[in-house]
């Protein structure tokens, strides 16, 4: 399972880094980033539930 995220999309709000911090920080910049691009198996739960919960839909975990 793989996850992605379109910066150019993205609001800051910070709700993917709080759902699952093992794949998704807020950069640098101010603006969310995947820094784990493959999702371990005991947290795929929760990278869906990032993606499910971005206001903006700008995550995609596949």
């Amino acid at each position: 399972m793989k996850a992605k995220l379109d910066r150019s999309g993205c609001i800051s709000c910070g709700l993917c880094a709080e759902t699952c911090p093992e794949v998704f920080r807020i950069a640098n910049d101010g603006v969310a980033e995947v820094y784990q691009e493959d999702v371990p198996a005991g947290i795929q739960d929760k990278a869906v539930a990032a993606q499910e919960g971005c206001p903006v839909s700008v995550i995609t975990v596949e």
